[in-house]
C-alpha cells in the first residue's frame, strides 16, 4: 500500500508527471505513444514523467505483447489501492 509520504511525493512532482499519472488512472494501461496522444504532452516530457513516477514506485513498466518494441505503463496495484490524497484521514473519508 502507498504510504502518506509517497502520496506527498506525488504532490511534489511537476504538473506533467501528475497529468501522466491521472491519464493512467483514468485510461488504464497505455503505451508511451498512447500517453502522448491522450495527454497532448511531448514524447520527451512523457518519458521524463514516467521515469519520475517509476522512481516513486507508483507506475510499472511491462512488455507490450502486441508490439514488443514498446512498453506498457500502468499504475502500480498498491498505488491504485491507496487512499485519495485529499482523503488522508479515514474519518474525513467516511463523512
Amino acid at each position: 500500500m502507498v504510504t502518506q509520504s509517497e502520496i506527498e511525493d506525488i504532490d511534489d512532482l511537476p504538473p506533467s508527471a501528475k497529468l501522466v499519472f491521472k491519464v493512467l488512472e483514468y485510461k488504464g494501461s497505455l503505451t508511451q505513444k498512447q500517453i502522448v496522444e491522450e495527454s497532448m504532452l511531448s514524447a520527451r516530457t512523457v518519458r521524463y514523467a514516467l521515469e519520475r513516477l517509476e522512481e516513486l514506485g507508483v507506475v510499472e513498466e511491462n512488455v507490450y505483447f502486441a508490439d514488443a518494441r514498446q512498453n506498457l505503463y500502468e499504475i502500480n496495484a498498491a498505488a491504485e489501492a491507496a487512499p485519495d490524497a485529499d482523503c488522508a484521514d479515514a474519518q474525513e473519508c467516511a463523512d
